[in-house]
């Protein structure tokens, strides 16, 4: 069984407003499919449309707290898995604490009394998502709140640590402060690309991070802007991986790369070597939407991760979890899961 607070998750809270729209919606808004962006002006509007709509949905999200979720519920140990984060003293951020507390996380969000908790617009076109991200509250979080001594007790009691890239635009001092932790104690220390943008535009701060990083997830679209960025010349993701696996470390261990591709096989590189993994096959007419896919398959993996079982069971929890949360509407899943 995993210990109590074994693993913790820091990142940005958001509420999803999910909602299956059409193509002149995503015109509309200059929105393209399978990726994901912070909103801007010209979004403003788009949270009260897809609000409006008939099928719209309220599910608790953001990368790395849906991850955690994800993990909590695999592991089925009530607070294994722990969350820290910045949320608005509002409605919504009542109901991601409570939603949160019921899926068995400790959350230690810092309430924030001027913004309003994130959100996130999910437009959901034939199966296949767009994420726009309204940060609000969860961009106001300060590395003040983690060193507080109650906070800080989750990072000294907890041995394995997943922060997406997202919170690298958000409170890089933050990450610094638990890589840092990580590393000096011999904990394990994961990390994701997160999206195109991440590695684009925040390469410096993503640059600070990766000497200190254990286990790199992200996926083919992501792995592929990496290698443009840092000039690799290549779209071979087995060759990014390997690359990517190779980068610099901070800590004796050696560092695993970990690229999901959608239905393609998962690419895990490490130590000069590149294995596959194939994904669990799905009928197109099960798929209901793939938002929270890849978190969930980074849930499945931490799951047996801190269970210290082989990557192969990590990939393989990772892959039943995607399977599980694709089947459903937003990253939501079963009481219980079936994994063996």
């Amino acid at each position: 069984m995993a210990s109590e607070g074994i693993l913790l998750g820091m990142g940005n809270p958001l509420l999803d407003i999910s909602a299956v729209v059409d193509e002149p919606f995503l015109e509309k808004y200059d929105i393209k499919l399978n990726n994901a962006i912070l909103a801007e002006e010209k979004h403003v509007p788009m949270y009260d449309e897809l609000a409006a709509k008939d099928n719209v949905e309220y599910i608790a999200g953001g990368a790395t707290q849906n991850s955690i979720r994800v993990a909590q519920w695999m592991l089925q140990t009530p607070g294994a898995t722990s969350f820290i984060g910045c949320i608005g003293k509002d409605k919504y951020g009542e109901e991601m604490t409570k939603n949160s507390k019921l899926a068995g996380l400790n959350v230690h969000y810092y309430e924030d009394e001027t913004a309003a908790t994130g959100t996130c617009a999910v437009c959901v076109v034939g199966g296949e998502r767009s994420l726009i991200a309204n940060l609000a509250a969860a961009n106001c979080y300060k590395s003040e709140h983690l060193q507080k001594p109650e906070n800080w007790a989750l990072v000294e009691k907890a041995k394995y640590y997943y922060i997406a890239g997202f919170f690298l635009t958000v409170s890089p001092d933050s990450i610094q402060l638990v890589a840092e932790h990580a590393a000096k104690n011999n904990k394990v220390f994961c990390h994701n690309l997160s999206a195109p943008f991440i590695c684009e535009f925040f390469k410096g701060v993503q640059e600070n991070v990766l000497p200190y990083v254990d286990y790199l997830f992200g996926n083919e679209s992501e792995a592929r802007t990496f290698s443009k960025v840092h000039g690799w010349e290549t779209e071979d993701v087995e060759k990014i991986a390997l690359k990517i696996s190779e980068l610099p470390k901070v800590s004796g261990r050696k560092r695993i790369a970990v690229i999901s591709q959608g239905a393609d096989p998962v690419v895990v590189a490490t130590d000069g070597k590149v294995t596959t993994y194939p994904v669990i096959p799905l009928p197109k007419e099960k798929l209901v939407d793939t938002n929270g896919a890849g978190d969930a398959f980074v849930g499945g993996f931490l799951s047996q991760l801190v269970l210290e079982k082989p990557i192969e069971e990590c990939v393989k929890a990772g892959c039943y979890a995607a399977n599980v949360i694709i089947q459903r509407s937003g990253c939501t899943y079963p009481e219980k899961p079936s994994f063996e």
